[in-house]
């Protein structure tokens, strides 16, 4: 019989030619390799999407995963299973099988391939919103509008008014009533859907359209492209199955045709309403709208409103009060200005520059005489009182953007800083320090509004009114010209070209090709041109030609594939940004270009380091983060020795770093990139250090690249040989933003690592020889996330003796931890063999674990319990236990068996863990129990129990004892519990120790579907 195995095998392998057979006889090695390497990229990035699902999860608009995510998922945890067979099946193959086993291990790699190329794209979104009526919009407080506010309100409870017209003139604060009537509608239910819409002076049908689909979620089937009758076809259709909505257009400047953009007509049999802000009154009345005029506040009211914004020492300055009052007048009771002429003397207690302040106000004012006109003055008041002209300049560099556009703060600091308003300061940190404070003082003076976009990130915008006033400023002296966001389809006329123009931005358009028919004329002041988003393919040989003085280029998110030769002409460039230029393959000769200081190809596909970039003695910024780039050329980057931004793509090997390369930069603040072993790795930390030069910000990979979903603060060990986890060098600070990977370094012979000593994300990945990650001289203190996956010999997490420091609290700032196929894994915290539980108690670092909130373990054989008991005054702050295919795994809160003689049999044994909201075990075939049989459950904050997949020995749910009295358990569920299983389960359940305790639990029952990641993830927060 032991021979019948392999002739079946060899049988099945008599329809392969002759030498492929021999050589997957020969080769099964290498077979194998490819086939690990492969099956590890694929559970990388399986990870690495099921994380980003969990993130959009956490998101504040309800998300789901899409469904092409949910069934990639699904199948390739399905191939992950099969590989496993595989392996196991070559593992234990006999010398017969090779040809056979080479033959399976190639067809399964090239299937794992398959799935790996088709994974979903992040870029283009992992999940899609849920049904949601809208997201509340961020608003500023109301005074004196609730008048008009009620009477929008009451029209939009009338069944027979469908159209709304709300006019006032600029800055009275249409749009912020808006705001707070579109979050009372989100409240109130009354709608399916609450859509709003930005419409901007500069009207564009397609950018409405795409806004619209937006809200409506039509991401996935909106045509992104294409006619715009088409469009209107199919957004009529979509909104007409919206159901019962509100629509906000928001600063309409003229007539919009409804019809043109796809707007179904509005009627009392459905119940949809249609809202527009605007400064006319014709327009309301030309679109058929109810009208309401939202009229300036009352002296009263103006005041309430500018003393509120103004200070409290003001207030209370009665001096200054006389003249305080005659200025709000003169704010003509228009919020806005109230606003920031109220942040503009906030504080201001001298009463002469008070007086200043209003004959100002009063003098600009008397010169103008149309309404809006006074509007630009009043602000433009708040500007001059601007003390520093840089400051001024970074103002008016806003408006270069489109209108309501919102610009992400740390870009807008980098443009700051390429426009050099921010002096040099020695090093980019300061000056982005810098960048900040001059953020802040124009969000005090309320010229700039602090918002955050819908990615989480921080950002600033500017109120159409500001803007105007911003333009008006830029038009007084012809030295800016701003076209941005206006969809121009070519470069503007070349009358437009004044030879005194300075600035000039044209991003966000939709301008193609830059012909020489419409090269501007002779530009001998030009210092900026902005031509980002645009999808530029060519530009003409000539055009750089009459440039003599441009110092900013940006052509970022261009479609263009090579750069104009006369781009060498551009002596005095200091910043030329190639972003995001996807096509860009080649770049001409780079020498002539002296005065570059900073140069980003990220996420281009040029292959070679631009010729004559060793001559660029200057340069501070290179971001060449390019997975095409095929080497660094020898002797590069030790002439650069005034770098201190340098980035190079983290993944590319052929790009690896040099210690000695690196040693010169001394200057160095910020890199990212790949050092191909741990001896390259820490001969560069070394140099730093006797430089006595930290990095402030770095991104760096060591070894083989893992694929890592990874957060700000991030060290990722994997694939280390040999390492036993007590080999700690050269600790350096981390700070925010600090990331390290090292994963699969081979042949490591016991180089010391270098351990950064605050870091906020750890990744442990193939550390084979590892025991515990850390011991009683660690100091892995401040991590805020830490993942250990596929380390064979790990045993636990924390390994600490009797004489441990008392000092010692080894992952004190912890928050979440993440344990993935560790078969040898027993305990969290492991402290000497043979010492009892209350020795352990005593043992055990109060402050280690004391802030996590996450555990999940997966694949890890060997644990039978997951907290022990002493464990749990450490784990306080625990709000998440997820468990799974952890096949040896008996209890999740276990007691040690001295503990129990000691209290007794039948003495009950209380788990407390009162912040636990979800519990979640799934593939547990030995899990007995949750908490022991004598164990009771003290935690009101529970809200989720899941129990799915093989977990059949589980026969009851823990009784609870509530947090507030120490009587004994009774039928007793925390207050917002609910219990999802498969049904046979709950059916299987006994109830021995209270048959009233199913009466309790039965109505917070819940079934779980068998839907894949729909149940797995999805769920996990309902």
């Amino acid at each position: 019989m032991e021979y019948v195995e392999p002739v079946v095998g060899i049988a099945n392998c008599l329809g392969t030619p002759v030498c492929k057979f021999l050589q997957y006889h020969r080769k099964l090695n290498d077979y194998v390799r490819n086939f690990k390497t492969i099956r590890d990229e694929l559970n990388c990035k399986m990870e690495d999407i099921e994380l980003q699902v969990k993130a959009e999860l956490l998101r504040p608009l309800r998300k789901v995963p899409k469904k092409g995510v949910e069934n990639w998922l699904k199948d390739v945890k399905e191939m992950i299973r099969e590989a496993q067979v595989v392996e196991n099946k070559v593992r234990n193959g006999r010398y017969l099988c090779r040809a056979c086993n080479g033959k399976l291990v190639d067809e399964k790699t090239r299937e794992m391939k398959r799935f790996l190329d088709k994974a979903p794209n992040a870029s283009e979104g992992l999940a899609m919103d849920g049904p949601n009526a809208g997201l509340p919009l961020p608003t500023s407080e109301l005074v004196g509008e609730e008048a008009v506010r009620n009477e929008i309100w009451a029209c939009l409870m009338q069944e027979e008014v469908s159209k709304i017209g709300v006019w006032g003139m600029g800055g009275v604060g249409k749009t912020t009533i808006m705001k707070h009537i579109h979050n009372d509608l989100l409240k109130q239910q009354r709608f399916e859907r609450v859509i709003w819409v930005t419409i901007s002076k500069e009207f564009n049908v397609m950018k409405v359209q795409d806004d619209i689909a937006g809200a409506l979620k039509l991401k996935e089937d909106w045509p992104r492209e294409g006619d715009k009758l088409r469009r209107a076809a199919i957004l009529s259709e979509m909104m007409k199955n919206a159901g019962k909505h509100v629509l906000i257009l928001d600063d309409v400047w003229d007539k919009v045709s409804l019809e043109e953009v796809g707007i179904p007509e509005l009627s009392d049999s459905n119940g949809c309403k249609l809202v527009l802000t605007t400064r006319s009154e014709h327009v309301c009345k030309y679109m058929g709208c109810t009208v309401i005029k939202v009229k300036p506040l009352s002296a009263q009211q103006a005041l309430t409103l500018f003393l509120s914004k103004v200070g409290p020492n003001i207030v209370q300055n009665q001096t200054i009060m006389p003249t305080l009052k005659l200025v709000v007048k003169e704010c003509a009771g228009l919020p806005l200005t109230i606003v920031v002429v109220a942040g503009t003397l906030k504080g201001e207690e001298d009463p002469l520059i008070w007086k200043n302040a209003l004959g100002e106000l009063k003098e600009r004012i008397e010169k103008e005489e149309e309404v809006e006109a006074k509007v630009i003055k009043r602000l433009k008041f708040s500007f001059d009182h601007l003390k520093d002209e840089k400051v001024k300049y970074c103002f008016l560099h806003c408006a270069l953007y489109p209108e309501d556009y919102e610009i992400r703060k740390d870009e807008l600091i980098q443009c700051w800083i390429d426009e050099r308003f921010i002096d040099d300061m020695g090093t980019r940190q300061e000056m982005k320090e810098k960048g900040h404070v001059i953020l802040k003082k124009l969000e005090e003076n309320c010229l700039l509004e602090n918002i955050t976009n819908v990615h989480g990130q921080p950002c600033i915008k500017m109120h159409d009114a500001v803007r105007e006033m911003a333009l008006s400023i830029t038009r007084m002296n012809p030295r800016y010209m701003i076209q941005a966001g206006l969809q121009l389809e070519e470069l503007p006329e070349k009358e437009q070209w004044s030879p005194d123009i300075e600035k000039v931005s044209l991003m966000h358009n939709s301008i193609s090709e830059i012909s020489i028919d419409v090269l501007p004329t002779k530009c001998q002041l030009l210092t900026t041109l902005l031509l980002q988003e645009n999808p530029i393919k060519k530009i003409s040989i000539s055009f750089f030609t009459n440039m003599p003085c441009l110092s900013v280029l940006n052509l970022s998110s261009t479609k263009i594939k090579s750069l104009p030769d006369s781009i060498s002409e551009l002596k005095n460039l200091t910043t030329l940004l190639l972003r995001d230029c996807y096509e860009l393959r080649d770049l001409p000769c780079l020498s002539m270009l002296q005065e570059l200081k900073k140069l980003d190809l990220s996420r281009t596909k040029i292959e070679e380091v631009p010729e004559g970039m060793d001559m660029l003695i200057k340069l501070r910024y290179i971001d060449l983060q390019v997975f095409t780039l095929k080497e660094i050329p020898a002797g590069l980057l030790s002439k650069l020795v005034h770098l201190q931004h340098l980035c190079f793509h983290k993944n590319n090997k052929r790009t690896s770093l040099k210690a000695e390369e690196m040693e010169p930069l001394k200057k160095l603040e910020c890199l990212t990139g790949h050092f191909e072993d741990i001896s390259e790795f820490n001969k560069f930390i070394s140099s730093m250090q006797q430089s006595k030069k930290n990095l402030i910000k770095y991104s760096l990979q060591v070894g083989l690249s893992f694929m890592l979903a990874t957060r700000d603060k991030t060290v990722t060990i994997g694939g280390v040989q040999n390492w036993e986890g007590d080999l700690i060098m050269h600790p350096i600070e981390i700070q925010e933003d600090k990331t390290v990977t090292i994963g699969g370094v081979q042949n490591w012979e016991g180089e010391l690592i270098m351990h950064p000593i605050e870091i906020q994300e750890l990744n442990i990945l193939k550390c084979h020889y590892l025991r515990s990650l850390v011991d009683d001289n660690s100091s892995f203190k401040n991590a805020i996330y830490l993942r250990i996956r596929d380390c064979k010999g790990i045993e636990c997490v924390v390994s600490l003796s009797s004489f441990a420091s008392s000092s010692a609290h080894p992952f004190q700032s912890l928050e979440v931890l993440y344990l993935h196929d560790l078969p040898k894994l027993s305990a969290l915290i492991m402290i000497d063999d043979g010492i009892g539980s209350a020795t352990a108690s005593t043992l055990a670092p109060s402050a280690t674990f004391s802030h996590l909130k996450e555990i999940t373990i997966q694949f890890c054989s060997s644990m039978k319990t997951l907290l022990p008991h002493w464990l749990l005054p450490n784990l306080q702050n625990l709000e998440e236990i997820s468990v799974d295919h952890c096949g040896e795994l008996v209890e999740i809160l276990g007691v040690e068996t001295s503990e129990v003689e000691e209290k007794g049999s039948d003495a009950l044994i209380k788990f407390r863990l009162p912040k636990l909201r979800l519990l979640t075990c799934w593939e547990l075939p030995n899990l007995k129990s949750i908490c022991g049989k004598s164990g009771v459950m003290v935690c009101d904050s529970l809200q989720v129990i899941k129990v799915y997949g093989d977990c059949d020995k589980l026969k009851r749910i823990p009784l609870f004892v509530p947090l507030v009295g120490n009587g004994q358990p009774f039928a007793y569920a925390p207050p917002s519990l609910t219990i999802r299983s498969w049904k046979e389960w709950w059916e299987s359940l006994e109830w021995d120790d209270d048959p009233n305790f199913k009466n309790v639990l039965q109505p917070l029952w819940k079934l779980l579907k068998r839907c894949g990641l729909h149940w797995c993830e999805r769920s996990r927060r309902e």
